[in-house]
């Protein structure tokens, strides 16, 4: 097992096994997002984090999350590199470009500004929301008192356009990190014939849209509305 574990095929297998796993966590963490937008009392978007924060099974999930993080990137880091040892020295760029896409030959540098990413919406929210709740107010909502997230988080995006530039950024970054990255996933897991390969691709391609999309309109909600 240890030794399918480090092999290459063992390695690209944990990548895509922690890349579909952290597929649903984005898809999650957009749809509640993106009550920012729709409720500018905050009371849904509190009501959706309050729910998140509390859940037994999001409590659970969450340590398992961070792990799937730390793993997949490592995973990508270790097989860059070993990709990078193996290719011949006389590789032509222009071969490389008629067989693969641009997001496929980058996935290394895109996966790196995404975490960039990361490490941002982390320090300004996801540090202070988990282990500061001091620094937020609380609202009353249906009755019960619970954490006013939606001011902290609101109150970023209108204050900061360079925030907002960045955010939106990372949601483009993040979509095409994506766009090959889900598709790729499952060629690993087996479905790689043509037929499915070409059904996964746009697949992966409505999905990275959709994706890239929803994380770039909040920002840009709170430019042009405050």
């Amino acid at each position: 097992m240890s030794n399918f574990l480090f092999a290459s095929i063992g390695k690209k297998f944990i990548m895509s096994i922690s890349g579909i796993f952290l597929f649903l966590f984005i898809s999650v963490h957009l749809t509640v997002n993106l009550l920012l937008i729709f409720d500018d009392s905050g009371e849904l978007f509190n009501l959706g984090a309050h729910f998140m924060a509390t859940n037994l099974i999001i409590k659970i999930v969450e340590p398992i999350l961070g792990l799937g993080f730390v793993v997949h990137i490592l995973w990508s880091l270790v097989l860059s590199y070993q990709n990078f040892m193996a290719r011949p020295i006389g590789y032509l760029t222009k071969s490389r470009s008629v067989s693969s896409t641009w997001a496929s030959r980058n996935m290394l540098i895109l996966g790196s500004l995404v975490l960039v990413f990361l490490v941002i919406h982390i320090i300004n929210f996801f540090w202070d929301i988990k282990f500061n709740p001091g620094k937020l107010n609380t609202v009353y909502i249906n009755g019960g008192e619970i954490e006013d997230t939606y001011t902290l988080v609101a109150s970023l995006f209108k204050a900061s356009v360079i925030y907002d530039i960045l955010y939106i950024i990372g949601g483009i970054l993040l979509g095409i990190h994506l766009s090959h990255g889900f598709w790729s996933s499952f060629q690993t897991l087996g479905l790689n014939n043509r037929n499915w390969m070409k059904r996964l691709q746009r697949i992966s391609y409505i999905y990275a849209v959709i994706i890239a999309t929803g994380f770039a309109i909040i920002p840009l909600y709170f430019l042009i509305k405050f």
